[in-house]
């Protein structure tokens, strides 16, 4: 595949622009990351430079369509990925004082979650650091446009940042330096790769870590999640801990309430003792499992899912509950899958 626009290197830029003065790297380097600018909207640059720019280093992402939810704070936008068509999914959530995205690190997903259409798509392939980075440059733009600033990046799109590593890394580095947003606003999402944990722990900048549990037992998490019986809930905790001992900054665990599955009070119990092993002990966000077409169960009732939050509070558990976002338009967390076709899959026995 050719160099797109943001793997580029400052000295790909250069090699575009020969016989421009040297000043003008900067100023598209500047403009493609802080100003957010399409190449064709880089006015200081000579149009024939700007041309030469787009034609050697083209856009990585090739827009399909956009969805915005009925409250008008979710947007979905549906790319395809310029070397095949491979289909990716990136969500912008507007908050009355900032914007978050949720970005993509692969075209699909090869962890195998059941409940997550992503995981019931399959897996095409790797993405590179520039299509992560572009993902962010992209929805960054049209929040401007509506007048939002993104804060926060969530890797907890389609795909597992931590099997698709450097990629990921390489991205987050590009994020804070060059687009400015603090590490401290960017949150690295697994379902539980236990050597990527360790490894991110000793990463240069201080990302946050939120693990995808959903059980804290092995019977059951090797069902929901089965990367579990590869790296099992003993060694998920210990690489937790080994994170929080270079971190000193909290682990958050997201559970996708499964109606009758995984939202008894025996679950509740078992993952309050879970978090109380770890040093601080993690944040918990509960969410009730969003509908996806290959998953035979729903999620938690509201009620359900507020009882099982206070009994995690009087166990001394700091959780919240989140908001569900972008469910309309498939946006939500687990459903994202590129419009691709999902295959139902049968569900074991899972009762407590």
């Amino acid at each position: 595949m050719n160099t797109t626009l943001y793997d580029a290197t400052a000295h790909d830029i250069a090699r575009v622009l020969v016989g421009q003065p040297a000043y003008r790297v900067k100023q598209v380097w500047q403009a493609l990351y802080e100003q957010l600018r399409a190449p064709a909207d880089i006015t200081n640059l000579p149009l024939s430079a700007r041309n030469e720019l787009a034609a050697a280093l083209p856009e990585s992402l090739v827009w399909k369509t956009e969805s915005t939810d009925a409250s008008g704070d979710t947007v979905k936008f549906l790319w395809n990925l310029c070397d095949g068509g491979h289909p990716i999914e990136t969500v912008l959530m507007l908050y009355p004082n900032r914007a978050t995205v949720c970005v993509s690190t692969q075209a699909g997903c090869a962890m195998g979650c059941g409940f997550c259409a992503t995981g019931q798509a399959g897996f095409n392939r790797h993405l590179s650091a520039g299509e992560i980075v572009e993902q962010v440059v992209k929805a960054a733009r049209r929040a401007k446009e509506i007048g939002h600033r993104v804060s926060n990046i969530v890797f907890m799109g389609m795909g597992e940042p931590l099997v698709n590593e450097a990629a990921t890394r390489a991205a987050v580095e590009r994020i804070h330096d060059d687009i400015g947003i603090s590490a401290r606003h960017l949150t690295i999402s697994t379902v539980g790769i236990v050597p990527g944990i360790r490894r991110l722990a000793r990463w240069p900048l201080p990302v946050n870590l939120a693990v995808s549990l959903h059980a804290a037992r092995d019977e059951l998490r090797d069902e929901l999640v089965p990367i579990n019986k590869r790296y099992p809930i003993e060694d998920l905790v210990a690489a937790c801990n080994d994170y929080l001992d270079q971190r000193h900054r909290r682990v958050s665990f997201e559970w996708a309430l499964i109606n009758r599955v995984n939202d008894t009070r025996r679950d509740a119990n078992e993952l309050a003792r879970l978090c109380k092993r770890l040093r601080p002990s993690a944040h918990v966000n509960l969410i009730p499992l969003n509908p996806t077409p290959g998953w035979p169960t729903r999620g938690s009732s509201p009620r359900r899912v507020q009882e099982f939050a206070d009994i995690l509070v009087g166990l001394g558990v700091n959780a919240t509950v989140r908001r569900n976002r972008g469910t309309d338009i498939d946006a939500a967390c687990g459903q994202l899958a590129a419009g691709q076709t999902i295959t139902p899959v049968r569900l074991g026995r899972t009762e407590n």
